[in-house]
């Protein structure tokens, strides 16, 4: 036995295709490497416009709307992704790191039977097509952040190739959405899961230990007068 044997196995970040109905995995796509680093950002969804610029009133927003929200806040994440076929020497991989790009670019891309599907309707008379639904897409990056996502952004450098002009190393930035409940119909499985994100995150926010007025050089008082 080795002297690291007891060294716990590092969890990876991943995405995994959610049935919606039955909230089966369809598929599990796991980062060969995680991210170095995952960029967020968080806009509110604030009720009122903009607020007073200064000047004593001259601000365009409503002033009873000021503090109210009209829903979660909207959050984007961004990272990139390493994929190298060269550091799994032991997995056969004929086709390089085709594979593996193939299934992520087909989160954004609607399958061949949907879009004959859609060709045979239009062919047949049909008034309206209606845009192709596809599967709910979670993004994992620990047990503590399990998202409903969809991908904003997505750009591939492949960077080494086989003999055959298989890509063999790439570098993927790629940038999702979080779905809330404003985002999805109500009742949805991924307004579910938004909400039990949103409840970890408040049980995150609990946890952390409570600061001081002191510190800041204030006391209660102070804030009660409103300096």
């Amino acid at each position: 036995m080795t002297r690291y044997a007891n060294i716990p196995k590092p969890i990876r970040s991943g995405l995994v295709v959610v049935d919606p109905e039955r909230g089966t995995p369809q598929r599990v796509i796991v980062l060969q490497f995680n991210p170095d680093s995952l960029e967020r950002s968080v806009s509110p969804q604030s009720a009122g416009g903009e607020g007073d610029s200064g000047g004593g009133g001259s601000g365009t927003g409503d002033k009873n709307e000021a503090l109210r929200l009209n829903g979660p806040a909207q959050e984007s994440w961004k990272f990139t992704a390493e994929l190298d076929a060269t550091d799994q020497l032991d997995v056969p991989a004929p086709n390089g790191i085709h594979p593996q790009l193939a299934t992520l670019e087909m989160l954004v891309q609607p399958s061949t039977a949907k879009l004959r599907e859609n060709t045979r309707r239009a062919k047949n008379g049909a008034i309206e097509i209606s845009p192709i639904e596809m599967p709910l897409t979670l993004f994992t990056w620990g047990s503590k952040r399990v998202v409903p996502v969809r991908l904003s952004e997505f750009s591939i450098n492949e960077s080494a190739f086989d003999v055959n002009l298989n890509p063999i190393r790439a570098s993927l930035s790629l940038g999702v959405k979080l779905l809330t409940v404003s985002d999805l119909p109500a009742g949805h499985r991924g307004a579910e899961l938004y909400m039990a994100h949103l409840a970890q995150k408040e049980r995150m926010a609990g946890a952390a230990a409570p600061g001081s007025l002191s510190a800041m050089g204030l006391d209660a008082g102070d804030i009660g007068a409103g300096r």
